[in-house]
């Protein structure tokens, strides 16, 4: 019998390394090769097809040299402001995200609520490996995975080339991916010619996409996007 779980064991081992080299070849050929769909856009062609009967879809891949620098400074200010300088993971803010979740769900239960809205503490690399290989649910097991594919995309990716993948492949809207969508849907240009505030008001919508989409000139996204402004230029480029 232990000699039964043994094997196993052994076998259930072997088919996770198995599972983790394959993630690890297909991250090693992003390095040349940009991704042709991810695991959300997939599960979201899927969702459209089902309750729409059809897939509207606007996504067009642009170079790193086509997305304007305005852009990347307000994506890392509003989503990553130490996106140049962690390792993947970062602990501060995740710390940081932890303990605004425990206050929030106290608050919830005093108020007779089971549970209150999580506020996540995720990287750019973080989002990138969940979109790119996981499903949305939240488990143990599924965050322990992205924590191993963050990691792999860190030490098999530069920065530049992270940033690169995930604005050509993070949600805008309903069927709308990347800058270059992003920026001809919302403001009838391209993505390397985004001004300052045009850049900043994408920046808010990546939170809740398809909420911010029905009203992407509210005054919540335009007041948020004068203080991603004002961050801009001391956020850090890769």
């Amino acid at each position: 019998m232990t000699r039964h779980i043994g094997r196993l064991l052994a076998v259930l081992a072997l088919a996770v390394l198995c599972l983790q080299l394959w993630f690890a070849g297909r991250i090693l050929v992003m390095r040349w090769v940009a991704p042709q769909s991810t695991s959300f856009q997939r599960s979201e062609a899927l969702r459209l097809l089902k309750e729409k009967q059809q897939v509207p879809w606007a996504q067009q891949w642009v170079d790193d040299a086509q997305l304007a620098t305005t852009l990347k400074r307000a994506v890392i200010a509003s989503e990553d402001d130490s996106f140049a300088q962690h390792g993947g993971v970062d602990w501060d803010a995740l710390q940081g995200a932890w303990k605004k979740n425990e206050r929030a769900q106290a608050r919830a239960e005093a108020r007779g609520k089971a549970t209150a809205k999580v506020i996540g503490g995720s990287t750019i690399t973080q989002q990138l490996a969940k979109n790119l290989f996981l499903s949305g649910e939240r488990t143990l097991l599924r965050k322990g995975q992205e924590l191993v594919l963050t990691l792999m995309l860190e030490a098999l990716l530069d920065k530049r080339r992270i940033l690169e993948i995930y604005l050509n492949s993070v949600e805008w809207g309903e069927g709308l991916f990347g800058a270059q969508a992003a920026a001809r849907h919302y403001f009838r240009t391209d993505a390397a010619r985004l001004g300052s505030m045009e850049a900043a008001r994408l920046a808010v919508m990546l939170p809740a996409p398809k909420r911010f989409e029905r009203q992407p000139g509210s005054a919540y996204v335009i007041g948020r996007a004068g203080i991603i402004t004002s961050r801009m230029n001391s956020a850090q480029l890769p």
